[in-house]
């Protein structure tokens, strides 16, 4: 993943409610949410709602589908993990000599 994507991502999290909107879907599963249900769980009117779900959406975060009248919305795990791997790919490479925790597993770099 690009640095550019990555910052662009990272930046429509940091806003509070999109966090909670994300944060939400990726407790939801796979499956994700309806709006709707979304919504309720987070009591935000249905117009800003809709803006700071296109913003996740815009950045690849979110995606919607829509079954029948119900439109789910659905976090995209890839590119969390995208996002993450970017983040510790080169966790504390250039530490030497000490121990370092990067990602499960307790190290000593040479």
């Amino acid at each position: 993943m690009e640095i550019e994507a990555v910052a662009a991502a990272l930046k429509e999290l940091g806003h509070p409610t999109r966090l909670g909107v994300y944060k939400a879907l990726v407790k939801a599963g796979e499956r994700g949410l309806p709006v709707g249900d979304l919504q309720k769980k987070l009591t935000v009117p249905g117009s800003t709602l809709s803006h700071h779900i296109a913003a996740l959406v815009s950045v690849g975060l979110v995606r919607q589908v829509r079954e029948g009248r119900i439109l789910y919305c659905i976090a995209q795990y890839e590119v969390l993990d995208a996002i993450m791997g970017f983040l510790m790919e080169e966790c504390c490479v250039d530490q030497t000599g000490a121990y370092t925790f990067c990602g499960t597993n307790l190290k000593k770099s040479s």
